[in-house]
């Protein structure tokens, strides 16, 4: 890797307001903060009830007008496609085409009781092509697995290019989709730098395969920092969030195959008192600092690894060690833009 992208920081994004918070208006301030440090892109993952997209990003076009704003997910069936399509173009018209569009897949626990389906892949496949038809100004009908629609489409559109569209993906299923369909893929926190290489290599082939060219497919490895801290902080950031991921079966497994990491280990951990008979992701009934203690049974190995911990000049390290392994772009979690100004400092040098 050249000397340039080395000192780049426009290949390096943020997220606000991770994890559970009260105040909004908070990621106003961390925008200006990550301005003025020169980060290339700001992240949002929605949560419903305080962390609405379109209205968060909407103002951080304004206090951030330099940023990229990348929603880091949201899903397909919470809006309808009309709807989301407009969010968007209206979003990529504020930011002067500065929005990228994330699409997760989203949980059981989180669907079901709003009385929405689980999301297959066939609706993924359906709703990213109906999603770039109402972007394009397409007249839409649609009879599937979504439902029916008919005569959909978007006449006042900006006249702005629709927004990049990509995929949170775990599985080497969903990766190839993402590599197929969707023009980028945001990978999984906790994966080290050879486990991105790996799901780097699928996305590529998959959108090579599919006619497309591979290195206009890009790759976002989300990347837990936790810089200069004491230990217990270190642990509230990095251990009780690990814990929230490592928690969840039905994709815990893929991640440590991925990372070449004894799956053994994941049983101890579904079955702590605190976790085993959880009926809702742990993110949503604990605190990161409540899951500390469980996080104890994860090897430090994992955390080190997995995640950027450790000095300034070391967190900076492992950044360019990720750019290194087959990312595009690093999604820095767990610290928000207020607080990564030494650890920029070092990437920069």
């Amino acid at each position: 890797m050249n000397q340039k992208k080395l000192v780049d920081k426009s290949n390096l994004g943020a997220y606000l307001l991770p994890g559970r918070i009260k105040n909004p208006n908070d990621g106003i301030y961390q925008a200006t903060k990550s301005e003025e440090l020169g980060l290339g892109t700001l992240w949002l993952s929605e949560r419903w009830g305080n962390k609405d997209l379109g209205v968060i990003f909407g103002a951080i076009t304004q206090a951030a007008p330099s940023s990229y704003i990348a929603a880091g997910t949201t899903h397909f069936l919470t809006r309808h496609p009309v709807v989301l399509a407009s969010m968007a173009m209206t979003l990529q018209s504020l930011s002067n085409e500065k929005f990228i569009l994330g699409i997760g897949r989203g949980v059981a626990e989180m669907f079901q009781p709003i009385g929405l389906p689980n999301i297959s892949f066939e609706h993924l496949i359906d709703c990213v092509k109906i999603h770039k038809k109402l972007c394009n100004g397409e007249v839409v009908n649609y009879d599937g697995v979504l439902g029916k629609y008919t005569d959909m489409q978007l006449k006042d559109l900006p006249d702005v290019k629709q927004p990049p569209i990509i995929l949170g993906a775990i599985g080497p299923k969903a990766l190839k989709v993402a590599g197929t369909y969707f023009d980028g893929v945001i990978l999984h926190p906790f994966l080290t730098p050879s486990g991105v290489n790996r799901c780097s290599e699928i996305v590529k082939d998959a959108a090579s395969k599919a006619g497309k060219d591979p290195k206009k497919v890009k790759i976002y490895a989300t990347v837990v920092l936790a810089s200069d801290l004491s230990s217990d902080k270190e642990e509230e950031i990095v251990g009780g969030r690990a814990v929230s991921y490592f928690q969840n079966k039905n994709y815990a497994d893929i991640l440590v195959n991925f990372n070449g990491w004894d799956n053994n280990i994941l049983r101890k951990l579904w079955d702590h008192p605190l976790l085993s008979n959880l009926k809702s992701s742990a993110d949503q009934t604990f605190t990161n600092k409540e899951l500390v203690e469980v996080s104890r049974i994860l090897p430090r190995e994992w955390l080190l690894s997995g995640s950027a911990v450790g000095t300034n000049e070391h967190c900076a390290s492992r950044l360019r060690e990720y750019l290194s392994s087959g990312a595009n772009h690093i999604i820095i979690h767990g610290s928000t833009p207020d607080q990564l100004a030494p650890t920029i400092d070092c990437f920069s040098r």
